[in-house]
């Protein structure tokens, strides 16, 4: 039996469905230093297949619950058992919208972590920073010298 819900921004969700959420090593660059944070972020269901395949993720954990254990409406808590120093990622409440319909559609990813369980033998490693706030700039060193015929008709 499904609970109903009131998801003002999602009406085709109700409380009981199922979403895997991670706890992610993110950083921040700041004044010229880095700086390491712990974000919470929902993980739709082709992400999670990938991996549980073993590929390199900067997720330590992944777990399996559902919209009513991380919404209030539409209004979002840290879940259980996740760290007071993490922070929700950006735009957390249409992700988890976004990524609950991944599962929905894909019946079988349910069956990868069950629910109100948590997966920690991923492939966790940081080699490759993810940093949140980066911004590129783009330089006239940038650009690509052509040869001189490129653009003349011969």
């Amino acid at each position: 039996m499904t609970t109903a819900t009131s998801y003002q921004n999602a009406p085709d969700l109700v409380n009981d469905d199922y979403i895997v959420i991670g706890l992610a090593t993110c950083f921040i660059k700041e004044d010229g230093e880095v700086h390491q944070v712990e974000v919470i972020e929902p993980i739709p269901s082709a992400a999670l297949e990938a991996l549980l395949k073993g590929i390199p993720t900067s997720y330590k954990l992944a777990c399996a619950t559902t919209l009513g254990a991380l919404l209030d409406g539409d209004t979002p808590f840290l879940p259980d058992g996740f760290p007071e120093s993490a922070q929700l990622g950006e735009e957390f409440v249409s992700r988890v919208f976004a990524a609950a319909r991944t599962y929905k559609r894909r019946e079988t990813a349910k069956s990868l972590i069950p629910l109100e369980t948590t997966y920690t033998d991923l492939n966790y490693s940081i080699e490759r920073k993810r940093v949140l706030n980066a911004a590129r700039v783009v330089t006239k060193e940038d650009n690509i010298k052509q040869h001189s015929h490129t653009h003349k008709v011969l």
